[in-house]
């Protein structure tokens, strides 16, 4: 079965939905790295820019790298579920 790869046409506009875990994992960091890693799920919505990799046999399941961190987000049509 092949994979699906995220699609990464600048003019698809993702809805992003964070979860209450991924929000209080967030709260729990220092506030420039928080400010940093704020940023990314903005530009994700974007047309998926950033250093984003399909995670190996998991279907739909992402993660994109910042710096040391890394956001694991779920891909489902126009959404990205955090």
């Amino acid at each position: 079965m092949p994979t699906r790869k995220p699609v990464s046409d600048s003019s698809v506009r993702y809805s992003l939905l964070i979860s209450e875990e991924a929000r209080a994992q967030l709260r729990a960091l220092p506030k420039p790295v928080r400010r940093n890693i704020g940023q990314r799920p903005d530009a994700l919505q974007k047309g998926l820019s950033g250093d984003v990799k399909k995670l190996t046999a998991r279907e739909d399941k992402y993660r994109l790298r910042v710096g040391t961190y890394r956001i694991l987000f779920q891909l489902e049509r126009s959404s990205i579920f955090v």
